[in-house]
């Protein structure tokens, strides 16, 4: 992917604070950040096209034979993939472009996109993340368990990222991260 604008993973635990901090930073017009797609389906309040795009599994398996990923991964039973074409557009233009992706997807773009920045964002700790996820209101005590045993694995390949920022607060979170794209953006000119 040859272009002038940055490749930016970000991830980290479901609760840690992905969206609310991706959300900030797409405020800065050098910044966007690529939609997913996703065979899960849609929560409460989530629209097509702005906060996933949802597919059916057919219509992902479809884009999947059509080289039409970044990455995909499966993820407690429903597929998630980052569309290739609208990032390279926007990358051609000059402008970064951040995957809110899971460290499987991390994986998969760092291999395939060895010059991306890799940024895991970290709860403060366990018991915050837990609260948080609860605090949502829209999972079951069977989906919190799972995603906690599933934040202590993702957490422990954290050390795989370029960079770890704690989400303790989202003003310093916001602020860490930009200064880190400031500092990549001129280390590579």
């Amino acid at each position: 992917m040859n272009g002038k604008g940055l490749l930016v993973v970000i991830s980290g635990p479901a609760g840690a604070g992905k969206g609310t901090v991706v959300k900030e930073l797409v405020r800065d017009d050098n910044i966007r950040v690529s939609v997913s797609a996703t065979t899960r389906a849609p929560r409460q309040g989530e629209e097509n096209g702005v906060h996933y795009h949802f597919l059916t599994r057919e219509q992902f398996e479809r884009m999947i034979e059509e080289d039409g990923f970044l990455e995909y991964a499966q993820y407690v039973g429903n597929f998630y993939g980052s569309p290739k074409k609208q990032a390279e557009d926007w990358m051609k233009q000059g402008k970064d472009v951040i995957l809110e992706i899971e460290v499987q997807g991390c994986k998969k773009i760092k291999e395939k996109f060895p010059e991306c920045v890799s940024i895991f964002i970290m709860p403060p700790s366990m018991e915050i993340l837990e609260n948080r996820l609860r605090g949502r209101g829209t999972e079951t005590e069977e989906v919190i368990a799972k995603r906690m045993k599933r934040a202590a694995e993702e957490i422990g390949l954290s050390e795989d990222y370029d960079h770890i920022v704690i989400n303790d607060t989202v003003d310093e979170c916001v602020a860490g991260i930009r200064d880190i794209l400031e500092k990549e953006r001129s280390a590579r000119q």
